[in-house]
């Protein structure tokens, strides 16, 4: 009989890969799930934004009128390949890095690494562990920028160009109510390169930076250490217990954002006045200030989205990897 090539599938095989893969497996579904169920709600955040500010039912009405159940799900394919390319290295950096500043931490203090401390039962959090995850989550956070900026830019103009278009026709140059409107994600790019340069695509980075830096480290701070209270006070032996998780997801979510609301205000609306004006003039960058209340239009909206997109995101992720971890893997490197 003849042997099998090592490249030829066979189910041993698959579970091996899987093993391997688990994070960028659980990563990337647990997006898809999560961005398809978040997806409506954020294109209204979106329009509360950059529109005139009405209210979320007013807002959706409105945008029901002016597009059908469609409009809500505008700017869809590029937040479903950017959220699984990004957060699946998010994931990756953040996984890889926890083990190194935990290691460095453990070092530099001569004491207990962090991640020591937290999968011992009954553990609380700690400085060390606080700093380990926090540290963790800001080099993911910038890391993954880079590859966010373009995707995140695709999809706010697709989501916002037939409120552009209304808001202002007139406008001799109106480079997202004229040029986008009813363009989907391909062609956005495309205009968006036609009309700025290769470079357009990563129009607002510094601030996209800073927001994502500081958003994801409090992000994933957050997220370890209430699942690491939750799961003391319950009496849990796992530490991925789906309560802990769900509620540490939700609420992971909830505080990221309440940090970083303003700078995401800021962000969407120097990205859409740099769309609307031609390629080599000058944008003045909007000040983020944390008393306008202006710059909080749509956070209600943005909270209730990130605790449920979160929950959903973290107990899928969770329950993914702890089932592709019990598999038998037959193969040893």
């Amino acid at each position: 009989m003849a042997r099998s090539s090592p490249h030829t599938p066979t189910p041993e095989r698959a579970k091996h890969w899987a093993k391997r893969h688990r994070t960028t497996i659980a990563a990337s579904t647990s997006t898809l799930l999560a961005t398809a169920v978040s997806h409506p709600i954020d294109t209204v955040k979106m329009q509360m934004q950059i529109g005139a500010g009405n209210p979320f039912v007013r807002s959706v009405r409105e945008m029901y009128k002016t597009g059908g159940v469609r409009i809500f799900y505008k700017g869809l394919l590029a937040p479903m390949a950017s959220y699984t390319i990004v957060r699946t290295a998010n994931f990756k950096v953040y996984q890889k890095a926890k083990y190194s500043f935990s290691s460095a931490i453990g070092k530099a203090t001569g004491k207990e690494e962090p991640l020591v401390t937290v999968n011992r039962p009954g553990s609380i959090p700690t400085p060390a562990t606080v700093l380990c995850f926090g540290a963790a989550g800001a080099l993911a956070g910038c890391v993954t920028t880079f590859i966010a900026c373009p995707f995140e830019l695709m999809k706010n103009t697709a989501q916002v160009t037939h409120e552009m278009a209304k808001k202002d026709p007139s406008r001799a140059f109106n480079t997202v109510g004229q040029n986008y409107e009813g363009k989907g994600t391909i062609l956005i790019a495309k205009e968006i390169i036609s009309q700025h340069g290769v470079l357009g695509l990563w129009k607002g980075l510094r601030l996209h930076m800073v927001r994502d830096t500081i958003g994801t480290s409090v992000y994933f701070m957050t997220y370890e250490s209430i699942k690491q209270l939750i799961v003391k006070y319950q009496g849990s032996s796992s530490p991925t217990s789906p309560t802990a998780v769900a509620f540490a997801g939700g609420a992971c979510g909830i505080i990221s954002w309440l940090t970083t609301y303003n700078i995401d205000y800021v962000k969407n609306n120097y990205q859409r006045n740099c769309l609307e004006t031609a390629k080599g003039e000058k944008v003045t960058m909007p000040k983020i200030n944390y008393l306008d209340r202006t710059q909080l239009r749509g956070l209600s909206v943005t909270l209730f989205r990130s605790c449920l997109t979160n929950a959903v995101l973290f107990s899928s992720f969770e329950y993914m990897k702890k089932k592709i971890n019990n598999l038998d893997d037959p193969i040893i490197d």
